[in-house]
């Protein structure tokens, strides 16, 4: 068991993904973990899972952390301030202004709060698919204001470093709007883009490879979650989508008539644009790093993708990233494995020996 930076106890108010992964984090550090949810169910299940205990009455937290829906986390923020007046606060809530702005015109002591966002999560929510390592080495947001000291605010990076995430200082403002860009709007893109699905025929529903399942993942996100969240941060969001917009005009004025002059140019300049924005984004332990993808057959057997990565390992190749392909009615499924250039050739030579095929 790892020494933790923090003292403890910490109570963790809302026992969904979040909380309850937090909760684990700690646990498995040797943290005293208070649970407390709404739902008594939730509380149950996180502590059937060893994520903590149930409150007492004499209880004193050094850390409160809620993790709770975004439109009601600015009540429940105020509510444990008030109740636990030697505790320091922090939020999970993906947005940040307009929570600070409510617990300020409420008078709440924002002298012991602090608002932090972990950018990591699931497709599943709820105490069950928590995990302790859900946030190692995601980056984990830290709103500061000029209310809170760095003295008290230490607590929350503590409570980042021990749960092995990347501490990222903003301030709120700054936080809105860059999860406007690299979270929110993608979502309204992804679902706008998957709801063209419901009256496309089902012969071309069946041609979907892994690029269209890529645009549209994040489109089977809780509805009610993220009319929350997009409520919150209209302003931002509203901002890039009209951006957004004018792009798509752009490409769809070239589209009109492929063969005027000019057309292709635009349409070659967008789809570069969009190579050149790509490119920025961090890859893996926040590199700008670019990898060489192997593409590697498997067969639709059980233990067939077990036995590629343990040979993988045996070969002694870093895996930097994996995704799977498995389009209906094909008996093989298509990994694509991501490496360091200088290991592809290696790992290519290797595999094929070893009876693996690669396509392509």
């Amino acid at each position: 068991m790892s020494e933790s930076r923090l003292i403890g106890p910490v109570r963790v108010v809302g026992a969904g993904l979040l909380g309850t992964s937090v909760a684990l984090g700690l646990r498995s550090r040797g943290i005293d973990v208070i649970l407390a949810d709404a739902s008594p169910t939730h509380v149950a299940i996180a502590i059937d899972l060893g994520a903590g205990r149930a409150a007492r009455p004499d209880d004193r937290p050094q850390l409160i952390v809620v993790a709770v829906p975004p439109d009601v986390t600015a009540s429940v923020v105020a509510a444990e301030l008030a109740a636990f007046p030697e505790a320091i606060v922090t939020d999970v809530a993906s947005v940040k202004t307009g929570i600070l702005a409510e617990l300020a015109a409420s008078d709440a002591d924002v002298s012991r709060y602090i608002g932090s966002h972990p950018l990591a999560g699931r497709e599943r929510g709820g105490p069950l698919a928590a995990r302790a390592d859900l946030f190692a080495g995601r980056p984990w947001v830290v709103a500061a204001h000029d209310a809170i000291s760095y003295q008290r605010a230490s607590a929350i990076d503590d409570l980042i470093l021990d749960l092995g995430a990347t501490l990222v200082e903003m301030s709120p403002e700054e936080h809105d709007r860059g999860v406007a860009l690299i979270s929110h709007v993608p979502q309204v893109v992804s679902s706008i883009m998957a709801r063209r699905f419901l009256d496309a025929p089902n012969a071309a529903l069946g041609l979907a490879g892994q690029g269209v399942r890529d645009v549209t993942r994040i489109a089977a996100s809780d509805p009610d979650l993220w009319v929350q969240i997009l409520g919150a941060n209209a302003a931002p969001v509203r901002d890039i989508l009209m951006d957004y917009r004018d792009d798509l005009d752009r490409f769809i004025e070239a589209l009109g008539d492929p063969t005027a002059p000019g057309a292709r140019r635009k349409v070659a300049e967008e789809l570069t644009g969009g190579n050149t924005g790509v490119e920025r984004l961090p890859g893996k332990h926040g590199t700008d790093k670019r990898f060489t993808t192997i593409i590697v057959m498997i067969d639709d057997r059980p233990g067939q993708l077990a036995r590629l990565l343990a040979e993988i390992g045996e070969i002694g190749v870093n895996l930097e990233d994996l995704r799977l392909e498995h389009s209906p009615g094909r008996q093989v499924g298509l990994a694509e494995i991501a490496v360091l250039p200088e290991a592809a050739d290696r790992l290519t030579d290797e595999l094929a020996a070893r009876g693996w095929r690669i396509a392509g």
